[in-house]
């Protein structure tokens, strides 16, 4: 038999490998590199050396950590500093000049060992940064900074440098897409994906003729309160207000108590007080055994200034035995009332 000889897996020293992942919408970012640490040594101009170098072929950019590539992987497409880049493997290179200018390079080959065979016919995307002046950072560090719906900085500190490089997605594009592919499988045999897939058009006021239909399909599959209510929500996205009125009192004669109090408590938060009464007592007429249904209406009367009906359902609910947190509410309604 042919010996051969294998090392067995130690720890990698001095610069250990590191990962970091952000997810942005349904997408993710993430690197994969290796840190180098300070240890006393002058980094920009020397260790790193300022613009971009010849590696013995080309002129290359700084590998943006050690040993081989820094990778950078997106799950889908971006924009990164304002370009295109489409999902895929990365290998991530930064320049820094003398005076904080610098730019990120991505390039499509992201197996090679650093910068020693950057090849710039590979390049996916060059784009100028500027860098910024931060507290010291002794082991080099990527981390995810100034996140928003869309995107966030991707940045690199080292030394007393912060290198950022913005990254965005289209996130509704990527949603809506990511939900026709889902409902075309198995999950559209389902009326909770119809309704989700409806909920986030309606709420990120995206393609509202798509939730609408979508809506039109959770219903036909299972006419319950929450379909209902969903399609009730794009018809008024829709400027259909009555009709979508109309459902909704459809929706809550169908409704379980729980489905009932919180239309309610959605009816409070948005200022409609008087009908989250006529909501909440309906609910004391469907289930008068409830003790929380009468606290959820003395609340509404809370909300319109009615301090006399308040006082009334508080009460209500409190002789009817409650559980402890619908007690201790009543209580303390009761209690900011003058009424105990």
């Amino acid at each position: 038999m042919e010996a051969r000889s294998q090392a067995v897996t130690t720890p990698r020293t001095p610069s250990p490998a590191a990962s970091v992942t952000q997810t942005i919408g349904i997408s993710t970012i993430s690197v994969n590199y290796s840190r180098p640490s300070v240890k006393g040594r002058k980094v920009w101009g020397e260790l790193v050396p300022f613009g971009w170098n010849n590696n013995g072929t080309n002129d290359a950019p700084w590998r943006a950590g050690a040993n081989e590539n820094t990778v950078l992987e997106l799950s889908s497409d971006a924009m990164i500093e304002g370009k295109k880049v489409p999902a895929g493997k990365y290998g991530f290179f930064l320049v820094i000049n003398q005076d904080n200018t610098g730019e990120v390079v991505l390039s499509k080959d992201y197996r090679s060992w650093g910068h020693f065979r950057y090849n710039p016919s590979n390049d996916q995307l060059r784009a100028p940064i500027t860098v910024r002046d931060h507290e010291f950072t002794e082991s080099l560090t990527y981390d995810f900074i100034n996140l928003t719906k869309n995107g966030a900085e991707l940045v690199l500190n080292w030394e007393k440098k912060q290198f950022p490089v913005k990254i965005e997605f289209d996130v509704d594009e990527i949603v809506m897409n990511n939900a026709k592919q889902e409902l075309m499988g198995q999950k559209g045999f389902t009326w909770q994906a119809y309704s989700s897939a409806a909920n986030y058009a309606i709420a990120n006021k995206v393609d509202n003729d798509l939730a609408l239909s979508w809506a039109d399909q959770a219903v036909n599959i299972n006419r319950n309160f929450q379909t209902l209510q969903v399609k009730a929500n794009a018809l008024k996205a829709a400027g259909k207000s009555d009709d979508a009125d109309k459902l909704m009192k459809d929706a809550v004669a169908i409704g379980n108590e729980n489905d009932i109090n919180n239309y309610g408590y959605v009816l409070l938060g948005q200022g409609q007080n008087d009908k989250a009464i006529e909501v909440f007592i309906l609910n004391t007429t469907k289930f008068p055994n409830s003790p929380n249904t009468f606290d959820s209406l003395g609340e509404a009367y809370v909300a319109k200034g009615d301090s006399k009906n308040a006082i009334k359902n508080f009460k209500k609910a409190l002789s009817m035995n409650p559980s402890g947190p619908v007690k201790a509410n009543s209580e303390k309604f009761l209690k900011q009332l003058g009424a105990m």
